[in-house]
């Protein structure tokens, strides 16, 4: 079987809240007519992601096979699933292309390395992997990390931290898209630049803003070369090589000590008290934040949080359905029958819904702060 005449995959990863997401979005809007297919995964039991990309393409997505895979990694508890998923889909006809986001922990080195093995025990495989795009917050390298990754030297001895983690993930593709780089200058840019090319010295580097790239560049076939990539940062592999390959069955939101947790409530959030909360009360220890949240000033917007590192954002993405026309709360229902199934009485399809993802912090502390946001009663 000729290689082109496979399922093109191509991975997108990058570490937590750099852009991922939204670069989906962004090449979903032109697929040039191709058929493709998604895959989302999200370490936490909230899929947040998923339910962006189909909010963002309410039109489109109903034309592609979406499949979520969550509450873990591909990279490692949920690789199996995820490479039984691939093949399912590549057997579908009408799906030319398989456009997946990782985690924004996965270790893109064991996904190519799963690729690899199912390649070779799997001849006749219809999908094959043609790209790992890694997407990298120019901002939060340049604020957060570049000291700490000027520093590193081979002989330093390694810990499984999220420096090893940002620098497997810019290690490990075939292309680099430098996000958010309107928030640096031009001096800044080439720091954060000279640094990544310290361990990945060969991949193409795109400057982008708001994920805005030429779908094609991305979407075009081209060969994964393994063996290629490995070795072309002696650095960053000398960095990796105590859990480069397979990370065993702990997975890497335990081996890196991240892990997320979810925080659900129908009660609307007091505005005033949840900014002063974000301010005042909010934990460094919380590396990533998304979700829908609802004000008790605001029943009609659906407000989307998002947090990564020093950085956080408000804003409306669509209507609440409890908060339409009947006539238009029926289509909806009828359209999307899925929205009646957590339907609740007083309060409709309201709901503040968010997934934090953290290292080392209080949960019940943080839980606690959250919920004095609430206006109950």
């Amino acid at each position: 079987m000729s290689r082109y005449t496979k399922k093109n995959v191509i991975l997108i990863t990058g570490y937590l809240g750099s852009g991922k997401t939204t670069l989906m979005n962004e090449l979903l809007k032109n697929t040039s007519g191709r058929k493709v297919a998604l895959i989302v995964n999200d370490m936490g039991t909230v899929n947040i992601d998923a339910s962006l990309i189909k909010l963002e393409n309410k039109d489109a997505v109903m034309d592609y096979s979406m499949i979520e895979l969550k509450n873990g990694c591909i990279c490692c508890t949920l690789r199996d699933e995820f490479l039984t998923q691939i093949e399912r889909i590549a057997r579908e006809e009408e799906v030319d292309t398989i456009l997946v986001e990782a985690s924004g922990i996965s270790n893109p080195a064991s996904v190519a390395e799963a690729f690899l093995l199912y390649a070779e025990e799997n001849p006749e495989a219809k999908a094959y992997l043609s790209t790992i795009a890694t997407v990298v917050d120019a901002d939060r390298i340049y604020a957060e990390f570049l000291e700490e990754l000027k520093n590193i030297t081979e002989e330093e001895e390694e810990d499984p931290d999220i420096i090893n983690l940002i620098v497997e993930q810019m290690e490990f593709c075939n292309i680099i898209l430098l996000n958010k780089c309107d928030l640096l200058k031009k001096d800044q840019l080439e720091e954060v630049k000279k640094v990544i090319r310290k361990f990945q010295p060969s991949a193409e580097i795109i400057e982008t803003e708001y994920g805005r790239i030429d779908p094609e560049y991305i979407f075009r076939e081209r060969e994964f070369d393994y063996k290629a990539v490995e070795e072309s940062s002696p650095l960053g592999h000398s960095m990796t090589r105590l859990h480069g390959g397979s990370e065993g069955e702990e997975g890497a939101h335990e081996e890196f000590g991240i892990s997320s947790f979810a925080f659900e409530d129908r009660h609307p959030l007091d505005y005033d008290k949840f900014i002063a909360f974000l301010e005042e009360d909010y934990p460094e220890e919380i590396i990533r934040a998304k979700g829908y949240i609802w004000f008790a000033e605001d029943d009609m917007h659906v407000q989307l949080f998002e947090q990564a590192g020093r950085n956080s954002s408000l804003s409306e993405v669509s209507n609440w359905t409890a908060a339409l026309p009947k006539e238009e709360q029926e289509l909806v229902f009828e359209q999307y029958p899925e929205v009646l199934a957590d339907w609740d009485p007083v309060y409709g399809d309201r709901m503040n819904q968010l997934v934090f993802i953290g290292k080392d912090y209080n949960r019940e502390l943080f839980l606690q702060k959250l919920s004095e946001c609430l206006k109950k009663g």
